[in-house]
């Protein structure tokens, strides 16, 4: 459409011409405008008349009329050409000014514009160029170092210890209120997520008892939650610290475990395992107890834990425990059948005071202060001790409590970072400890997005547990609630529970795709002692050659950190200092886990090693998010798969070579040959570093190129397309930086490597911890080795069959995550 003001232009301009030339008889056409019913012009057509043409009057559309001035005879050539001329620069104009006019004329509105979901807050999509600055690396790091120094740590802890934040208590919810008001005062868009869950308590009036014959041995005050309730009696057993080698040690002596109560000190392994282990020998009871050689405390003191093997709440395996979910009843297959009871120092001392059996301990149990040396293992047939538990179920309402830094070109992935608030008694290194390290890291790097010093790329999530002690209860039913977005989204997990117990050695556990940042995080991360010079890092301290040996652990159920790697298939990350690894911090779950003991372990070095420890945790956030490229080093799994599946296929062709003339083995020969697992291992090696090469050798900076490898990550990692990708980015300052964007997401396919190494073949009700090499069950790689020595040992049709089934799940879950790694069904190298 031409406005008014255009038309008046291009008569103008046409009278100018007929001027110039002053010709007679020369033709061009005039317009009169009309608007139509709805106040608008219409479209202009613009006609020359030419010699000869009787076309005056005629209306052109209804709504322009056209008149004509028939021109005079031109007799001379001449004229023809100067009238051609004129023709040529009459429509060149007309065609200028109508352009400019379209041009000038077009709607602001349809100027490009950026596109952002609604679900996500404005810093998500930068719109200057500043947001492709990157700030160095080391400037990064000293800034970060710089916020954390011991003293801020020192106040941290006046603010948040407590004597009094049992999970679901008031003690705990106000825990929980002061760091949501901290976060909202950071700016950090906090909530919280509540959870309606089952503790196990002793009942009001009735206490729990233990008894040696018919006399009273006490009356403890301690108790472990999730054990069963009733009255048991037996003969007593004594099995040092309950391990399945001290086991093994009674049954090799032939002392008979079953329908007996053991008494076994505390240390080692968690209580779950120790009264797990009796329990699978027939025991009735357990009883648990702190050696003063373990534990410096008085002989009144009193142990706290549980004895649920798993985490979460236990009465709802697999599902979350929310507010008016009704589910069948139901409980955990890790609650144990049996009692179990803490009791003090003293009571153990009657206990083994009282025990007349003759079959002495072995020399290597004789370090216990509470006897002589002589101890004995057994007691007499009618030495028996009454266990009396009491404990009963209550409902509580846990809050866990969250706070978000907002990724600036990633928003939709990020790594989390969760401690646990509640404690039973001071829990000072339980949960104080790393409590602050939360909030102090959150000060940090907020301040740093803050003042514009750093633009995380992705998002950072810092998580405050209630329900820790029972066996991160609050964690594990967030999981649970949120399983498939988290698996979409989260892409580490850096937990910060019990960070800080001595000052002796540093231990970490972690998914393998996060040992290399590990060993990158030492070789950075000035050390808090100085034991060779003030520039000494953690690396040069407490790691050295062969760093991996010394520092890295197995992850353990007891873990804070196990659920998201075991259950959810997120690579997770926990770490330590610690002083006497056989030992471990001996005032957990007692009312002793106070600020001066936890300083006496660490030799006055406490808020050093803490602000230490916020230095390897912030490191490793940072790093996530700071980088183009996620350091998660999806290689390593390559050594972890070879080191479980070659013990296996050794194990498999010794059955087939030992029984290869046997009826029974030779009609499974296929079913348990050992190349159905060997191959999909190669399948497995192949694709990770077809992918790793392929990435390597691309242009990152070719957008269609990048386009291929996110279809890849799309369908194997099901990730939410960001904002300003794959749905439409147009904004013009976001094109800059898109292809760093793509480049930076292009290496997300290898967090999911964890995702598929989930058993698909088990329920996450009846078995949570899926992970094949970190999980427990008979789908773990470990299991299936275990069958194969029995099928060696025995090998019965139901054995075999049993055999064949496990191997042929394994083998299709190593499959299906090469599978998911090499992208293209074409490209898949699937032999099996």
């Amino acid at each position: 459409m031409i406005p008014l003001k255009e038309i008046s232009k291009m008569d103008q301009t046409t009278s100018t011409i007929s001027k110039i030339f002053n010709g007679e008889g020369r033709s061009y056409s005039r317009f009169s405008l009309t608007q139509d019913a709805d106040g608008e012009t219409n479209q202009v057509e613009l006609k020359t008349s030419r010699d000869g043409d009787e076309e005056a009057g005629e209306t052109l559309g209804g709504n322009f009329s056209q008149q004509t001035y028939a021109p005079q005879r031109w007799r001379s050539p001449k004229h023809v050409a100067m009238l051609v001329s004129v023709g040529f620069l009459f429509f060149f104009v007309v065609g200028l000014l109508l352009g400019s006019t379209i041009f000038h004329r077009q709607p602001k509105d349809r100027e490009p514009q950026t596109i952002v979901d609604v679900d996500v807050p404005p810093l998500v999509v930068e719109t200057n160029a500043e947001a492709d600055v990157i700030p160095d690396w080391d400037d990064v790091r000293n800034m970060l170092e710089s916020k954390l120094s011991p003293d801020v740590f020192k106040q941290c802890f006046a603010n948040f210890k407590s004597t009094d934040h049992e999970a679901g208590s008031d003690g705990d919810k106000l825990l929980g209120i002061k760091i949501i008001n901290l976060f909202k005062k950071l700016s950090m868009n906090p909530w919280m997520d509540k959870h309606y869950v089952k503790l196990q308590r002793p009942a009001g009036a009735s206490v729990n008892r233990v008894s040696f014959g018919t006399e009273l041995v006490g009356q403890p005050l301690g108790y472990l939650a999730y054990s069963a309730s009733g009255t048991k009696q037996g003969r007593i057993i004594y099995s040092h610290y309950g391990q399945e080698e001290d086991f093994k040690f009674l049954l090799d002596t032939n002392i008979n475990v079953t329908n007996a109560v053991v008494l076994m000190r505390a240390g080692k392994i968690s209580f779950a395992e120790k009264v797990a282990n009796a329990a699978k020998l027939g025991a009735v009871a357990v009883l648990i107890y702190p050696d003063p050689v373990d534990i410096n405390c008085e002989g009144s003191c009193d142990m706290y834990g549980h004895v649920h093997m798993g985490t979460g709440d236990p009465y709802t395996p697999g599902f979350p425990s929310f507010n008016h979910t009704q589910f069948l009843l139901s409980h955990s297959s890790g609650l144990p059948g049996i009692l179990a009871q803490t009791i003090t120092p003293s009571m153990a001392s009657t206990l083994l005071g009282k025990m007349q059996g003759d079959r002495p301990t072995p020399q290597r149990w004789r370090d216990s202060k509470l006897s002589s040396g002589t101890s004995v293992l057994l007691g007499r047939d009618n030495d028996t001790v009454t266990v009396e538990v009491n404990n009963t179920l209550i409902d509580k309402e846990l809050v866990n409590v969250f706070g978000v830094i907002r990724g600036f070109m990633e928003p939709d992935h990020y790594v989390v970072l969760g401690a646990q608030r509640d404690a039973w008694g001071p829990g000072f290194a339980k949960s104080t400890v790393g409590t602050c390290l939360l909030v102090e890291l959150a000060n940090a790097a907020r301040s740093m997005v803050k003042n514009g010093d750093f633009r995380p790329r992705r998002s950072i999530m810092f998580a405050s547990w209630s329900g820790g002690d029972y066996g991160s209860v609050g964690a594990t039913e967030w999981l649970e609630g949120y399983l498939m977005s988290l698996n979409m989204k989260a892409f580490t997990y850096i937990s910060l529970d019990a960070v800080v117990t001595g000052s002796k050695s540093f231990k970490a556990s972690a998914s393998p795709m996060l040992y290399k940042l590990i060993g990158e995080t030492l070789n950075e991360v000035k050390s808090p002692l100085t034991r060779t010079s003030s520039s000494a890092t953690l690396y040069s301290d407490f790691a050295g050659t062969n760093w991996d040996a010394k520092v890295m652990t197995p992850m353990t159920m007891s873990d804070p950190a196990y659920p998201f790697l075991a259950f959810s298939g997120i690579p997770s990350v926990s770490f330590r200092f610690e002083s006497d690894v056989a030992i471990g911090y001996p005032y957990f779950g007692t009312l002793s886990d106070t600020q001066d003991n936890l300083d006496f372990a660490t030799v006055r070095q406490l808020t050093a090693l803490t602000a230490s420890a916020a230095q390897v945790a912030g490191t490793m956030m940072l790093r996530l998010v700071h980088d183009h490229l996620l350091r998660l080093d999806v290689e390593h799994y390559k050594a972890i798969l070879r080191r479980n599946v070659i013990p296996i296929k050794q194990q498999l062709d010794q059955l087939a070579k030992a029984f290869q003339h046997d009826p029974r083995v030779s009609d499974h020969a296929e079913a348990v040959s050992s190349k159905w697992l060997t191959s999909a291992r190669g399948s497995f090696d192949r694709a990770t570093s077809s992918l790793i090469d392929s990435i390597r050798n691309s242009d990152l900076s070719d957008i269609e190129i990048c386009q291929h490898f996110n279809d890849r990550i799309m369908r194997v990692s099901h990730l939410s397309a960001p904002p300003g990708v794959w749905r439409g980015l147009v904004c013009r300052t976001c094109l800059k930086s898109e292809l760093k964007l793509l480049t930076s997401i292009v290496i997300c396919i290898f967090f999911q490597v964890e995702g598929n190494l989930l058993s698909p073949y088990k329920s996450p009700r009846e078995t949570p911890f899926r992970h094949i090499v970190f999980g427990s069950g008979s789908h773990t790689l470990q299991s299936l080795l275990d069958n194969v020595i029995a099928a060696k040992a025995n090998p019965t049709e139901e054995n075999l069959n049993l055999l064949s089934e496990q191997l042929a799940l394994a083998a299709w879950t190593i499959q299906g995550c090469a599978n998911a790694l090499a992208g293209n069904v074409w490209e898949l190298d699937n032999q099996i």
